[in-house]
């Protein structure tokens, strides 16, 4: 293979595109339009290679860690603390932890940077860099050698994924302001835009969180490679989905994007390898409207909008039913339809490199990424 070719592969297949488009077209002969769910399916079997998708063992994965920028003073006073959110999620006490039962998805949480030690679970997966960030507006949140750290802890986990489909959601004090930070410098963005909770919030309250971060934007005024971004703004959490991504990308797994963390995972992540946002959708569990301008840098719309005020990753779990139907609507065939062919390959020869295996260790285009 090519030196610099990535092993995350565009899901751009004209003739695969043509035949799910005719395939949905004969549905809707007895079945009617059924509106935005059908380019939804679409998305899917490009994204599968498939004319009848299929997901199994989706996987829910909610990233943990604490960040340094929090000390300024950013969190309300009754927020609750970081480790307390990953016992009550792994308690079963929070919606998301029903409704990602109900939906039988596979929950687990992953403790990137968690300031306190965490009480073992059989749902807690390890992967701690440090006990939480340093403080961005003072130096780095990380060392480039964490950030790199925590990218191939992030693709080793990647790597070991069952299943096809994972949703990505973060949580911890001060993770919405390090993720507007890196999401602001990558995407050249007003970070007033992604501060702005919404036209209810308090200018004082604002103006006193802009000051924070705008001090941290002007510490790291120079710093614009992905990695030194991530390095420079935080969280652990971003830093391990962005590499949880990469590596679930090359290998076709669709991957929904849940909340502000989740969006600058991304928005590294693509910094790194375009085509990921190929295998994305959108969803979103609270109403920040900071969070309006995350989605529509990526040109995106989340799939439900219910005015919840939630945990990230609750939006997700409400939406997957759709997901799961969009797929039905090319895999599930009514009573004397002709199945037709599930493989694209006589739509178009697939090379050997469209299969190929990344390895966590080599990164992506065929070098070393760390």
């Amino acid at each position: 293979m090519h030196a610099n070719r990535s092993l995350v592969s565009p899901t751009s297949h004209p003739k695969l595109e043509a035949a799910l488009h005719d395939k949905l077209r004969r549905r809707n002969v007895t079945g009617g339009s059924l509106g935005q769910l059908e380019p939804l399916a679409l998305r899917i079997g490009l994204m599968q290679r498939s004319l009848r998708p299929r997901f199994v063992e989706p996987q829910l994965l909610v990233f943990a860690s604490d960040h340094g920028i929090a000390v300024d003073g950013l969190a309300e006073p009754d927020t609750r603390q970081t480790h307390d959110m990953v016992a009550d999620l792994l308690g079963g006490r929070l919606p998301l932890s029903v409704f990602a039962r109900i939906q039988q998805l596979e929950l687990a949480v992953v403790d990137c940077g968690v300031a306190a030690n965490l009480h073992s679970h059989d749902r807690l997966l390890m992967r701690k860099i440090a006990h939480g960030t340093r403080n961005s507006r003072v130096t780095a949140a990380m060392s480039v050698e964490q950030a790199h750290a925590a990218m191939r802890a992030g693709m080793e986990l990647g790597n070991k994924l069952r299943g096809n489909c994972s949703i990505f959601a973060g949580l911890g004090v001060g993770a919405h302001e390090s993720a507007a930070l890196v999401i602001s410098r990558l995407a050249d963005c007003p970070i007033r835009d992604l501060m702005l909770a919404g036209p209810e919030m308090p200018r004082e309250e604002l103006t006193r969180r802009l000051k924070i971060v705008h001090g941290a934007q002007a510490r790291h005024r120079e710093v614009v490679d992905p990695i030194e971004v991530l390095a420079a703004f935080g969280g652990f959490e971003v830093a391990v989905m962005a590499g949880v991504m990469l590596m679930a990308s090359s290998r076709r797994h669709l991957l929904v994007i849940d909340g502000m963390a989740a969006c600058a995972a991304l928005m590294v992540a693509s910094r790194i390898a375009p085509p990921v946002t190929d295998y994305c959708v959108f969803c979103r569990s609270h109403p920040h409207r900071g969070l309006d301008q995350a989605l529509n840098l990526f040109r995106a719309s989340a799939l439900l909008e219910l005015g919840m005020h939630s945990q990230d990753g609750t939006g997700s779990a409400l939406a997957w039913p759709m997901i799961r139907c969009a797929a039905a609507l090319l895999t599930e065939v009514g009573e004397g339809e002709d199945p037709g062919p599930s493989d694209p390959t006589p739509l178009d020869d697939l090379t050997v490199e469209d299969d190929e295996e990344p390895d966590p260790d080599r990164g992506f285009g065929g070098r070393a990424m760390y």
